[in-house]
């Protein structure tokens, strides 16, 4: 709560010096008054003559929090008459030298920060950490000093990344040190307009300029001043930040940084990682460790390159981290049932606690995927080389050997240290091509002794999985297709193929595996936890599925079967896309957590990301738990880090959020640089997303997102009931729900932004009337109909 400081009390009116001298009782000692809040510590201020040391100077700046000039350092060591001038000619030969710095009315060490202030974190040392520099500094105290970020337990929230302000805790170092502070975070704070933006520079006269934002919340134009240009070029693509100015002025923009052609082949990946503040290179001393790194001999590990191992991945795969193999189990107790072995690499091998490689590794998080480039976690010489289970050649794993029954039930597992050798690295297609009977020359002779196995396990497993009842959102997924040239070339949605589901299942159940296993020999870990949705989108949700004549169970606590049982009864009627919509939007959100709270989407009480170490730090982690719990080996989960996990699991749930935020962003600039040329052109699309400022759609052709103005819908008001996911006109009644197909004409595409508006060509459809519905609800009609937020109709909303 915030608190109001109070006003000082009413000065006395002061008598003057020459009648307290008539006066007798001027003489008497007056009551000391309390000194102010944060004023300079009192000194005797007795006449002295000389001055006081450069050293008594400098440590008494140090003990002051209050402004300290001139006036104050003399008044606090008693310096008078024409000492006052010989004191002023030291501070000047101490800020010469460096050792204070400022105005006369400000002086203070060089450098020095309060115990806690904001800092902008800017760049990163040699060895990957971050250094930062003071938010708000002025350039009159000399150079801002230049803060090392250190770790901190006590923040659980997001990790700060390049860019970003936080609140910190400040401790200053011995001199001589290489960063005059050190700093932990408290807390992160929230970005806002003052942090560096990304925007295209045009040119004006007289040197001034012009930013056009990227930033689809920031569609406005910024002024740059002459001198502030930072010689950047006409069209460029530019760092900036909005200046300070007047207190009645207008903020400007400051350039910091050029960063080429807006429309160069991997410009636009490139603007997603300075937006989010995504690390894409590594510092030195992470290169230098993986370059060292040596490949690894059998030694006390399990032989495993004998056993047919199999890569399938998609066609484009740059790194293979998992491998699969299945056969019959020839046990007499377990008639029908399959062994299922699933390797993984190793990375705990080469990426050890606290080295420069797990740091980076920490700080990145996991890796990010664009249609046109990998930003990845681990330098390729670990990701792509010694940690890709490449075939036919013997690579480290961490496995674990799974029984199960012919109902697909678990029986037992255990995991192994072991050297592998891939028997062949397939895509989905290859492999399910070869199970159709389309073999070629790499699947005809594994047909029979490898693939069919796989399949028959699978087949298994599945049996188990419908019994077990996962939430069935089966929903499409687009794949941006490019040029040689970085240009889109199309857009499609691959077919779902069992392949995936073989090797989700496997992946599951691998995970499943690694929970247990730690749980059981009590060790801590990160799990990866579905929170059940949350009371207030249930309540929701069964409000809209009433509209339509549909209950929501409401005994008991809802399972992922019952949301099943009503996406299959809507799933011929004309309201399946929209039960689905809002079915996807009633569920929580995924994260990491040391504490476990089961997963609703797979409807199972524990899991653990275990299968892909090489891209996830979290599956890192739970590899060195697994070292440490079953004794594989020395580069377990240390202690420290067990402290550090709920540190751990809020960091790198922020950087997942923060790499999925960056990638849609990435889709949503090429599909709009690929419609760009389109703009007149009528699409079929799908009614998305409602707000009172209108609809967003997305189209059936490209799945591109984008925006329809109200104004843009028809000629009278439409008013958002929440209730239906409708927008209902007023007059006729009128609407467009969620999930309706429509008819939209493209009106404009911003490239750099990734938007897109759009005009509505379809007629509305009368709605049934929601329960509890009356006109009270409806909107003021003296409100001006059709008009919509101007910077609404440029913004695609956020899922």
């Amino acid at each position: 709560m915030a608190t109001t400081k109070k006003s000082a009390p009413p000065k006395k009116k002061a008598a003057s010096r020459k009648a307290t001298a008539k006066t007798p009782a001027a003489k008497t000692a007056p009551a000391k008054k309390p000194a102010a809040k944060g004023a300079p510590p009192k000194r005797k201020a007795e006449p002295r003559t000389g001055l006081p040391s450069k050293k008594e100077i400098v440590e008494f700046l140090e003990t002051t929090s209050a402004k300290a000039g001139k006036r104050e350092i003399a008044r606090a060591f008693g310096i008078k008459g024409s000492d006052r001038i010989a004191l002023k000619s030291l501070l000047r030969e101490m800020a010469d030298g460096g050792l204070i710095a400022g105005s006369r009315r400000k002086l203070t060490r060089p450098g020095a920060l309060p115990a806690v202030t904001v800092l902008e974190i800017a760049s990163r040392d040699a060895d990957g950490e971050f250094v930062a520099r003071p938010a708000t500094w002025d350039e009159e105290d000399g150079p801002a000093p230049r803060v090392l970020m250190v770790e901190s337990r006590g923040n659980l929230g997001p990790t700060p990344g390049l860019g970003d302000r936080v609140l910190a805790r400040i401790t200053p170092q011995s001199a001589g040190a290489d960063y005059p502070y050190h700093a932990r975070t408290i807390k992160k704070l929230p970005r806002t307009t003052s942090r560096s933006l990304l925007g295209i520079f045009r040119t004006l006269s007289g040197g001034r300029g012009v930013i056009d934002p990227i930033d689809k919340k920031q569609l406005k134009e910024w002024t740059v001043p002459a001198g502030s240009t930072g010689e950047a070029q006409d069209g460029e693509l530019i760092r900036f930040e909005i200046a300070r100015s007047a207190r009645y002025g207008v903020p400007t923009a400051r350039i910091v940084a050029r960063l080429g052609n807006p429309e160069a082949q991997q410009a636009i990946s490139l603007i997603a990682l300075h937006a989010h503040g995504i690390p894409d290179e590594f510092p030195p001393a992470a290169i230098a460790e993986a370059e060292a790194a040596k490949e690894v001999e059998l030694g006390q590990r399990e032989d495993l390159r004998n056993v047919p191992l199999l890569t399938i991945d998609p066609v484009d795969a740059r790194d293979h981290d998992d491998a699969v193999f299945a056969e019959a189990d020839t046990d007499p107790d377990n008639e029908g049932g399959w062994i299922v072995i699933v390797a993984i690499a190793d990375v705990a091998h080469y990426v050890t606690p606290g080295s420069a490689l797990d740091k980076e590794a920490r700080k990145r998080g996991n890796s990010v995927y664009f249609p046109d480039r990998v930003v990845p976690m681990l330098p390729e010489r670990i990701s792509n080389e010694l940690c890709s289970l490449k075939e036919g050649v013997p690579r480290p794993c961490l496995a674990v050997r799974m029984v199960f029954d012919k109902g697909g039930r678990k029986k037992g597992h255990r995991f192994l240290r072991g050297l592998m050798r891939s028997a062949a690295s397939l895509s989905y297609e290859q492999a399910q091509a070869a199970i159709d009977g389309r073999t070629d020359e790499a699947t005809g002779l594994l047909l029979d002794p490898v693939l069919r196995p796989l399949w028959g396990a699978y087949a298994s497993l599945s049996k188990a999985r419908d019994a077990r009842g996962p939430l069935e959102l089966d929903l499409p997924e687009r794949k941006i297709l490019l040029d040689d040239k970085g240009r889109v070339r199309d857009i499609a949605t691959p077919p779902r193929l069992d392949a995936h589901r073989l090797i989700e299942e496997f992946m599951i159940q691998a995970n499943v595996a690694a929970a247990e296993t730690l749980e059981a020999k009590r060790s801590p870990l990160i799990y990866r936890i579905h929170d059940a949705p949350s009371k207030e989108k249930l309540v929701a949700l069964g409000d809209f599925l009433a509209t339509i004549d549909m209950k929501l169970p409401k005994a008991g606590t809802l399972k992922p079967e019952q949301f099943n049982r009503i996406l299959a009864e809507t799933r011929k009627s004309p309201n399946a896309e929209l039960v689905a919509e809002v079915v996807l939007r009633s569920q929580s959100q995924a994260e990491y957590s040391p504490r476990n709270l089961g997963h609703f989407g797979l409807n199972l009480r524990r899991y653990a990301h275990f299968t892909s170490p090489i891209r996830r730090y979290a599956d890192l982690i739970v590899h060195r738990g697994l070292i440490r719990a079953v004794g594989l080996g020395k580069d377990g989960l240390t202690d420290k880090e067990i402290e550090d996990l709920e540190e751990i699991s809020g960091a790198i749930s922020d950087t997942e959020r923060r790499a999925m935020a960056a990638e849609r962003d990435t889709t949503d600039r090429l599909i709009a640089a690929f419609l760009a040329d389109r703009i007149g052109a009528s699409f079929p699309a799908k009614v998305s997303g409602l707000v009172r400022s209108g609809l967003f759609v997305r189209l059936s052709e490209t799945g591109a997102d984008g925006f329809v103005p109200a104004s843009a819908i028809g000629h009278e008001y439409f008013y958002h009931d929440e209730v239906r996911q409708a927008l209902v006109g007023e007059d006729t009644g009128l609407a467009f729900q969620l999930g309706d197909f429509v008819e939209v004409r493209l009106v404009e595409a911003i490239p750099t932004a990734g938007a897109l508006r759009f005009d509505m060509l379809s007629e509305g459809r009368k709605i049934g009337t929601a329960q509890g519905q009356s006109k009270s609800r409806l909107p003021d009609r003296s409100k001006a109909r059709g008009r919509s937020n101007p910077r609404g109709a440029r913004t695609k909303k956020r899922r």
